[in-house]
């Protein structure tokens, strides 16, 4: 069965908020609540690998701790920007 469009930016919301540690839930949770709904669907992919990396990985990453990945670089930039203003 198809998951369909709504359900698939529901089910992101939830990997969002809901990530093993609380600085993730900050960084990614606003994010999704605000922002996922009006992506394409090939930058909507972009975010699931994202949400696929370790929350570990992932702060070091946000915090410029390590180098982010080429792949990821343009999300995690998407993701930063959009936190400004809020």
């Amino acid at each position: 069965m198809t998951e369909t469009h709504e359900n698939r930016l529901k089910r992101l919301r939830i990997r969002s908020w809901r990530r093993g540690t609380k600085e993730m839930d900050l960084i990614l949770g606003p994010y999704a609540d605000a922002d996922l709904a009006a992506l394409p669907v090939a930058r909507i992919d972009d975010y699931e690998e994202l949400l696929e990396e370790s929350d570990h990985d992932l702060y070091s990453w946000f915090s410029g701790r390590e180098d982010t990945p080429p792949r990821h670089v343009e999300m995690i930039s998407t993701i930063m920007e959009g936190r400004q203003f809020r």
